[in-house]
């Protein structure tokens, strides 16, 4: 009898933000990649679902879990859920976060701590889970935004608790020295979602499409280009913070 040689694991990815925009298009990208996708959502589960119903239909692996960035009993949880269904986690693509505009001497600073708690906040909880979980030749990927670069009246909070994930990205990707698990950070500009779109209207947008030397807004699909190399062969990579955004800053 001939010996089989044994099916290679799949590697396993937690995606935060994972039920719409580009938190769902980087899970459905890593689960084309081949990856089994554990879809992290706060509040919108019928989404969450539907994304893990495209990876099924497309002959992937994944299943939804509810679960509060900020909450580190919740966050344990989710990573327990992907261990318990597929066996481990080999990449985090942390893409949770919320955003809250106004000049900063008008702005609502129970708004602003409720932003901090789930950008800042989440991002360590998250970090936390994944710096004691990664498997050796794991990825963490954060979520910044190139806003720091524009300096944009009315994002000084939104800013700040961006500029606060880079550093967390940068001092965790060195605190790991030994693991070989990777941490990086992608700095999206424009990019048309929800989250960029909501309360802005034709003319702004338009504006902002404008200003990159490409002339248009991103799209979901060219961050998740971006999530899929760091999750995968760019393994030389790390304590670096991408800016993709069509050449904007």
């Amino acid at each position: 009898m001939t010996e089989q040689s044994p099916v290679p694991a799949r590697r396993v990815a937690v995606v935060t933000g994972g039920s719409r925009g580009i938190g769902r298009e980087s899970a459905e990208r890593l689960a084309a990649d081949g990856l089994a996708v554990v879809v992290g959502y706060a509040g919108h589960e019928a989404e969450a679902q539907a994304a893990v119903e495209a990876v099924v239909a497309s002959g992937g692996r994944a299943i939804a879990h509810r679960a509060d960035v900020a909450d580190e009993v919740a966050v344990a949880a989710l990573f327990d859920a992907a261990e318990e269904t597929f066996g481990g986690v080999d990449v985090v693509v942390h893409a949770a976060g919320v955003m809250s505009l106004a000049p900063l001497a008008d702005f609502d600073l129970d708004v602003l701590d409720q932003m901090h708690r789930t950008n800042i906040r989440g991002t360590f909880v998250v970090g936390q889970q994944a710096a004691r979980r990664l498997r050796e030749g794991g990825a963490l990927i954060n979520f910044s935004s190139s806003v720091l670069a524009l300096a944009l009246p009315g994002y000084s909070g939104y800013a700040a608790s961006k500029g606060a994930v880079e550093a967390i990205t940068l001092i965790l990707a060195r605190e790991l020295r030994g693991r070989d698990v990777t941490v990086n950070a992608v700095a999206p500009g424009p990019t048309a979602t929800a989250l960029f779109l909501d309360g802005k209207g034709d003319e702004a947008i338009a504006r902002m499409a404008a200003q990159p030397p490409l002339e248009r807004l991103g799209v979901p699909e060219d961050i998740a280009e971006v999530v899929s190399f760091l999750a995968g062969p760019a393994r030389w990579i790390n304590g670096q913070v991408l800016r993709a955004n069509g050449g904007i800053a």
